[in-house]
């Protein structure tokens, strides 16, 4: 696998037309799985960007995890370094400060551990060692968001 894609992981016609739900949804605060819309501005089109996410709160943090790979909106938030999430409320605008491997291992682990669907494209499993996330997460970026006032 290389930092800059997953191949395990394809976003097809079907996968775009569920996210476009999915985020609909979770803007409503209907979206399973605690789901929020993430709305970033496109790298290279300088157009918004909306798609699902679920969220991980962990350590008093919300983070973003990328389980999929160093996707689009991984690059479209890389670049912006600030989106707005939504979820049955008001868009709220929040910075995103991307992790250093030591710290994103745990977060990344507890995802895989909470989240059962990734796993198939995440090269550790949840009974794995920190080191062995540690070892994957430039291919799995974190994202530590806060809130802009």
């Amino acid at each position: 696998m290389t930092a800059s894609r997953n191949p395990s992981f394809r976003r097809g016609a079907v996968r775009r037309i569920v996210d476009r739900l999915m985020a609909g949804l979770a803007r409503r605060g209907a979206a399973p799985g605690g789901a929020i819309a993430l709305t970033v501005i496109g790298r290279r089109s300088g157009e918004p960007r909306t798609l699902p996410v679920t969220p991980l709160p962990l350590g008093g943090r919300v983070h973003l995890v990328a389980p999929y790979g160093v996707v689009g909106w991984v690059k479209d938030l890389r670049a912006a370094g600030e989106a707005t999430v939504e979820r049955g409320g008001a868009p709220m605008r929040v910075r995103a400060i991307e992790l250093p491997a030591a710290e994103a291992a745990p977060v990344l682990r507890e995802y895989v551990r909470r989240i059962s669907i990734v796993r198939p494209h995440v090269a550790a499993g949840p009974s794995d060692a920190l080191d062995a996330f540690e070892a994957i997460a430039a291919q799995h970026p974190v994202f530590a968001i806060e809130r802009i006032d």
